[in-house]
């Protein structure tokens, strides 16, 4: 059974950090690609990040410059290093686990992915 689980959400002021963790049990952690999408009240989930089983990233245009994924195989677990937060970062963050290697053009279709964690809050007061 797949288990991803995320953690490292918190309240930050603008202008701060937080790195996320998930970690993925149950599955070839190191064949698949990870991604981070968030959700805010009121708004489409949206993509934030992949990184695929050759460490190749993608970032959203949105936190681009920002935010960047990276993952470590020997603990199974990708991380969100999140700087220069802004107030409209605040959401709902997920991680996500694909049966796929490669972050395609695709990467942001939410219904690619197989397992999904519950989430972890971020909000970031102005």
């Amino acid at each position: 059974q797949v288990q991803v689980e995320e953690s490292g959400g918190g309240l930050v002021q603008a202008g701060g950090s937080l790195e996320l963790s998930c970690t993925a049990s149950g599955m070839r952690f190191e064949n698949g690609a990870m991604a981070w999408f968030r959700q805010a009240p009121g708004k489409e989930h949206e993509g934030v990040s992949c990184i695929s089983a050759t460490n190749y990233t993608v970032v959203g245009d949105s936190v681009q410059g920002r935010f960047t994924i990276s993952r470590d195989n020997a603990k199974s677990t990708v991380y969100l290093r999140m700087n220069s937060l802004k107030p409209e970062d605040t959401a709902m963050y997920h991680c996500a686990a694909g049966r796929f290697s490669v972050c395609s053009i695709s990467w942001a279709v939410q219904t690619r992915y197989s397992y999904w964690g519950h989430g972890t809050q971020v909000t970031v007061s102005s």
